[in-house]
């Protein structure tokens, strides 16, 4: 049976560092979970992280799929930042990433994607 392909938000990973929230996500042989680099980068870059944090975000990030920038996901963004001149730069950046891949967005943050058309959007439980 073939895995279901998911990008998760941030909010998604945070929420499972510090809580241990959404395993059934994380640990479930169904889902092929994929994540943006801006999402790496927004883990790795918060304020007052320890060395021992950011080497086990990093361990966890390493059973995933990231997803680096690239001509189609750029091309996406410039045109969601245009359309939607309100959205963040970061989320703007998931949610081109998210269409350019034709992936459903796992995020808890639905009101800063809602709005995106053609962008599919979970909330995990």
């Amino acid at each position: 049976m073939a895995k279901i392909k998911l990008l998760v938000d941030t909010d998604v990973f945070i929420e499972y560092f510090n809580h241990g929230k959404f395993s059934a996500l994380f640990d479930s042989p169904e889902f092929d979970v994929h994540y943006s680099i801006v999402t790496r980068k927004e883990l790795l870059t918060k304020p007052g992280l320890k060395d021992s944090e950011k080497k086990a975000i990093e361990n966890v990030l390493a059973l995933f799929r990231a997803i680096f920038l690239n001509v189609q996901i750029t091309e996406r963004y410039t045109d969601l930042r245009r359309r939607y001149p309100a959205l963040e730069k970061e989320d703007g950046l998931i949610a081109a990433t998210a269409l350019a891949r034709r992936l459903p967005l796992v995020t808890r943050n639905r009101k800063h994607f809602q709005f995106i058309q053609g962008l599919t959007l979970f909330s995990p439980k």
